[in-house]
């Protein structure tokens, strides 16, 4: 299994604030090491790697995650749902709900 996540850069040369949270889950439940490798979606770059292979797979935010196995390709777009499924952790349901980003809902 090789696991890839997708950062976003953002103008200023920062990584979002959601990168860094996901980065910061994995890394405190000792899972950052399962991370082969990083690829960049620059928000000034279309073409950096990040921003092909979100366009390539649907996906337009970031973090991201893609798991390449002998099954193929998955897309994770949740830290909680790549650990809970990939790396078999215990996710509750406080922690699911913690991970619930405002910016992510629409509406109001």
């Amino acid at each position: 299994m090789h696991i890839t996540m997708v950062k976003k850069r953002l103008l200023d040369g920062s990584e979002c604030r959601k990168c860094h949270e996901a980065t910061a889950h994995l890394q405190s439940r000792g899972l950052w090491e399962r991370i082969d490798a990083v690829v960049w979606a620059c928000e000034d770059d279309p073409n950096s790697p990040g921003m092909v292979l979100g366009r390539r797979l649907g996906v337009d935010r970031a973090p991201f995650f893609v798991v390449s196995d002998a099954g193929g390709e998955a897309v994770y777009v949740s830290v909680l749902q790549l650990a809970r499924e990939r790396f078999d952790v215990a996710v509750s349901a406080a922690q699911e709900m913690q991970a619930i980003d405002p910016d992510d809902i629409g509406g109001i």
